[in-house]
C-alpha cells in the first residue's frame, strides 16, 4: 500500500478498520475506500496492485460490494476487463447503505418477531417474552418505516432534514414550552 499517497493511505487503512466494525471484511472496506477516492474507474488488477493484495481477494471483495450495490460495474471502450467505481453522490451511497442494512438486518428480524408473536403465549414466561418481543417489534417497525420514509423524500427535503440535525431537540423543547403556555391560558 506504499504506492498510495499518504492521505489516501491513511483514509484507506482507517476505512478498512471501520469496515471490520461495520460487519464487513477489512479488505472490502479498503477496496471501497480506494474506489471512492479514485477519480477514474479501476479494474481488479489495479486494485490488487494498489492495495498489495491477491487478485482473488479483490474479486471476492468486489462481489461483496456489488451485492451491497455500492459499486458500479463499467466497461471501457477497447478493454475487455471489468472496471469499478462508486456513485459520486455521498447521499446516494448513504441511502443505499440504509436500504441494504434494513433489508439484511431489520427485515429478517421483523419477520421472525411477527411470526413468533402470532403464536399464543402459553406460560407466564412466554407471556413476558412476548411482551418484550412486542416492544422490540414495535420499535423496529418504527425504524423500518422511518427508513422507508427517508428513501421516499426528495433530495432537497432530505438535505433540509439533515441540516436540521442538531436543531431537532430545540424544536421539540419549543413544542413542549408551547404546550405548557397553552395549558396556562386555559
Amino acid at each position: 500500500m506504499n504506492n498510495l499517497e499518504p492521505a489516501v493511505q491513511s483514509f484507506v487503512l482507517h476505512f478498512g478498520e471501520m469496515g471490520s466494525r461495520w460487519g464487513i471484511n477489512r479488505t472490502v472496506g479498503q477496496i471501497y475506500a480506494v474506489l471512492y477516492l479514485s477519480d477514474e474507474p479501476l479494474n481488479a488488477e489495479q486494485l490488487s496492485e494498489r492495495l498489495e493484495i491477491s487478485r482473488s481477494n479483490v474479486s471476492m471483495s468486489l462481489k461483496e460490494l456489488q451485492s451491497w450495490r455500492l459499486v458500479q460495474l463499467q466497461h471501457l471502450p477497447g478493454d475487455r476487463r471489468d472496471y469499478f467505481s462508486t456513485p459520486n453522490d455521498i447521499l446516494d451511497i448513504a441511502l443505499t447503505l440504509l436500504e441494504e442494512r434494513r433489508k439484511r438486518e431489520l427485515d429478517p428480524t421483523l419477520t421472525l418477531l411477527r411470526q413468533t408473536l402470532m403464536e399464543p403465549a402459553t406460560s407466564k414466561t412466554e407471556k413476558h417474552a412476548h411482551e418484550r418481543m412486542q416492544d422490540m417489534c414495535d420499535l423496529m417497525e418504527q425504524v423500518s418505516d422511518w427508513a422507508s420514509d427517508l428513501q421516499r423524500l426528495s433530495r432537497s427535503d432530505l438535505e433540509l432534514l439533515l441540516k436540521f440535525g442538531n436543531k431537532v431537540p430545540r424544536l421539540l423543547e419549543m413544542k413542549d414550552k408551547i404546550a405548557v403556555l397553552g395549558k396556562k391560558k386555559r
